[in-house]
């Protein structure tokens, strides 16, 4: 039986953060989730791992979220390559985690057709989404921020805020997307306010209605 499947029960419900977990283990556990399919988020920081299994909700929201980044880089003819929940990890510093969504934007061109990535050598993805639904008592902008992940989109309470990577690994609030300058987070509360009033589809719809007007 594989460390993942021991575990299995233990993380159906609540995070859990196992302590003094060796980098060797850590990717020894990643590679067993991926053969068994198990649906769960990693985050790895210095020893310290947790696992958690996202709640239906959270992967309505993620979903959602990444659609209207899609739709929007769409309609503006932004090119962009999503990466989806991919396991993001620099060895050198201990660090790992898996995103809700990630993208390259201003990269894309760089990273067009890359089946292999390291990010000793390669750029970090330009956006991610955080989904923030359940806490787990782990640091996780900090590892975002080791990463070198220049623009990170925080969804907690039905709020989005854009947090951008400054000097010394710190997250500040922004007002405008880095990625995507043109854009403003609070542009795109009125279509998180509609969750639930309408299919996905229809939403996705009018997200693109809507850049489609945006000033160039």
């Amino acid at each position: 039986m594989t460390v993942a499947e021991r575990i299995e029960e233990e993380v159906e419900d609540q995070p859990v953060v196992l302590e003094d977990i060796s980098w060797r283990t850590f990717m020894s556990f990643a590679r067993d989730l991926e053969d068994s399919g198990q649906h769960k988020r990693l985050t790895y920081d210095r020893g310290r791992m947790a696992i958690v299994s996202p709640l239906p909700i959270h992967e309505k929201w993620k979903s959602l979220l990444g659609r209207f980044v899609e739709a929007i880089a769409d309609e503006r003819g932004i090119t962009i390559s999503t990466f989806g929940q991919t396991l993001w990890k620099r060895k050198d510093l201990k660090r790992g985690l898996e995103p809700d969504e990630c993208f390259y934007i201003q990269h894309e061109p760089q990273m067009r057709g890359k089946r292999k990535i390291d990010l000793l050598v390669d750029p970090p993805p330009d956006l991610c989404i955080e989904i923030d639904l359940r806490r787990t008592p782990m640091d996780k902008r900090a590892v975002y921020a080791a990463l070198g992940i220049p623009e990170l989109w925080h969804f907690e309470k039905e709020t989005l805020e854009v947090l951008a990577l400054g000097s010394h690994e710190i997250y500040s609030r922004s007002d405008y997307s880095v990625a995507m300058p043109f854009l403003r987070p609070a542009d795109l509360k009125q279509f998180v306010e509609k969750y639930g009033q309408m299919d996905q589809g229809s939403l996705v719809r009018r997200v693109r209605d809507w850049a489609k007007k945006l000033p160039e």
